[in-house]
């Protein structure tokens, strides 16, 4: 899971920190909450040191507060410390066993780590939970960490029951057409890649994955136009610079 991707979920999993009383009128709990958000702020901007010191001080003032757990322990993942980031993710879905952001933090750090099961595991708890406002987010998390397995089989059917939930989900889609391509399934790939480009903004990595699959479909020319859209619209991209390297 990518650095920004991990910063959208942080988000989620501080939902309701806000704290707009004065400094002098905070509680501890409060102040805790207050503290998860500069810490988020300062992992932002990739301040990591001021965002340990804000981010374990809030789990001195609220121990019990799950989203300061977890805040700090993507940040100690971040900073190269798994023990840690391990510690103090437990400890948010332990707290808030119910969570499913909760528990889509911790699968993802566990597949990260190589335990893949227990991560796919943790996706399926967040899936299963009705209150759960984007479940198809948890089943495409359990297929990417399927894939590192690697069980072809099993992600493509974790990304199917994304996409029944959510046909246009771009990151589901994106997998398939990737799967897709690696399974030898070209047309597949091909149309996956064209549902996923209808639903919302082309990035450089899906003009990058289109001249893949349209060279594996033996349509070079197709190829060339994904080419030069990756050249046009991200030239500043790895996938742009890969390309001037052919």
């Amino acid at each position: 899971m990518p650095w920004r991707a991990l910063l959208v979920l942080l988000a989620a999993l501080l939902a309701g920190c806000v704290s707009n009383k004065p400094p002098s009128q905070t509680s501890d709990q409060d102040a805790a909450r207050y503290n998860v958000q500069l810490g988020m702020s300062y992992m932002q901007r990739g301040d990591l040191e001021g965002a340990r010191e804000k981010l374990e001080r809030a789990v001195q003032q609220d121990p019990s507060l799950p989203a300061a757990h977890a805040a700090l322990g993507i940040l100690y993942e971040r900073a190269g410390d798994p023990q840690r980031a391990r510690n103090h993710l437990r400890s948010a879905t332990r707290l808030a066993p119910d969570d499913p952001n909760q528990l889509n933090a911790y699968g993802g750090f566990l597949c990260r780590q190589g335990d893949r099961k227990e991560g796919i595991r943790h996706f399926e708890m967040a899936a299963s939970n009705a209150f759960y406002r984007t479940p198809e987010a948890a089943l495409t998390n359990a297929g990417v960490c399927a894939r590192g397995i690697p069980d072809p089989e099993l992600a493509e059917n974790y990304f199917r029951r994304a996409l029944d939930l959510n046909r246009n989900h771009a990151e589901a889609l994106l997998q398939m057409a990737e799967l897709s391509l690696e399974m030898q399934r070209t047309l597949q790939a091909r149309a996956f890649l064209q549902r996923y480009e209808a639903s919302g903004p082309v990035s450089p990595y899906s003009l990058g994955l289109g001249i893949r699959i349209e060279n594996a479909a033996g349509d070079p020319r197709a190829a060339a136009e994904y080419a030069a859209r990756l050249r046009r619209e991200f030239p500043d991209s790895r996938e742009a610079r890969d390309l001037s390297g052919d």
